[in-house]
């Protein structure tokens, strides 16, 4: 009978024992949930300025653009999309070229002039141009007319320097395109200004520019500096850009950016998109800081004066 108790005794100590190591893992696991649910809200506002953060960096604010006169995603086809502005009293100081000098000014968009595959081709042609040096700031330029290619601080005539290798890097079938494509931009200046097109030369600088977000390290780096072309070059009364990349996929900041008295006005880059505009000061502008990956583009000038014409590039 002892023996029964005893065993009975033992029985109850166990399941009490039971009993509590359950509730034990259940007020752990209780506890757990808890402190997991307390995270949760920390968790999803990490995520939403993670996902903040990323946004900013793609795409990046800036309080200076009143107006995207073209985003990146549009089609600017069949004709092009003329924004007119006021010509300047600048050209009063400039002697007159009757067919060529500007009657009409401002600034014009359009994508059907250079197909996106003839584009592609001319931005190999440029890497494998810039690959040959580069600078060591931020933005290299390529100038197939002079030879000029940045090279470190400073620069190299790629002609004289790199010698026989250029042929390993150029072919007869681009330098063929580059003077095709200069063709079609003259021409679509011309109908869209009223100008003899005749009466327009191609002038320097006229080059490819590659940039990146690594930091300037010479003046020649420090391409975002605000603007006139006239003022600058000199030579040029029209000026054009051929974008090779696209923005906000190839690269973040790099646009292109029409400074006006009543806010300013921005190009999205596009590859194979041509914006062009009389070079005066009624067209100050400058060029964002390029924040992430590489712009392409060329740059493509034209004179009114004869005196300043070049001749399109030969492959030596």
């Amino acid at each position: 009978m002892a023996q029964m108790r005893m065993r009975n005794t033992k029985g109850s100590n166990a399941t009490e024992i039971e009993k509590k190591i359950k509730r034990g893992n259940a007020l752990r696991q209780g506890s757990a949930w808890r402190g997991y649910r307390g995270l949760v809200p920390w968790l999803l506002v990490a995520l939403c300025l993670c996902g903040v953060a990323m946004w900013l960096y793609i795409n990046p604010l800036d309080s200076d653009i009143t107006e995207t006169l073209v985003h990146q995603g549009e089609l600017v086809s069949p004709h092009p999309r003329v924004y007119t502005v006021r010509c300047s009293e600048d050209y009063e100081n400039y002697k007159r070229y009757p067919g060529c000098t500007p009657q009409k000014c401002g600034r014009a968009v359009t994508d059907s002039v250079v197909t996106r595959e003839e584009a592609q081709v001319l931005r190999r042609l440029a890497e494998k141009g810039l690959a040959l040096a580069g600078s060591e700031g931020g933005a290299s330029i390529l100038d197939l007319h002079s030879g000029a290619l940045s090279m470190g601080k400073q620069f190299v005539n790629i002609y004289r320097y790199f010698g026989d290798q250029i042929r390993d890097a150029f072919t007869q079938e681009d330098f063929q395109l580059y003077r095709v494509v200069r063709g079609r931009i003259q021409a679509v200046i011309a109908e869209t200004f009223g100008l003899n097109p005749t009466l327009m030369y191609l002038t320097k600088p006229t080059f490819f520019s590659r940039i990146n977000s690594t930091a300037a390290k010479t003046q020649h780096d420090e391409y975002w500096h605000p603007h006139i072309d006239k003022e600058t070059y000199g030579s040029f009364d029209y000026t054009s850009l051929l974008y090779l990349s696209d923005y906000g996929y190839d690269f973040t900041g790099g646009r292109f950016v029409f400074m006006d008295q009543n806010g300013n006005r921005t190009v999205e880059p596009r590859t194979g998109r041509v914006s062009f505009f009389s070079s005066g000061s009624e067209n100050l502008h400058r060029v964002e800081k390029v924040t992430w990956g590489t712009r392409y583009a060329i740059t493509v000038s034209f004179s009114c004066d004869p005196a300043h014409a070049i001749s399109d590039p030969t492959l030596p």
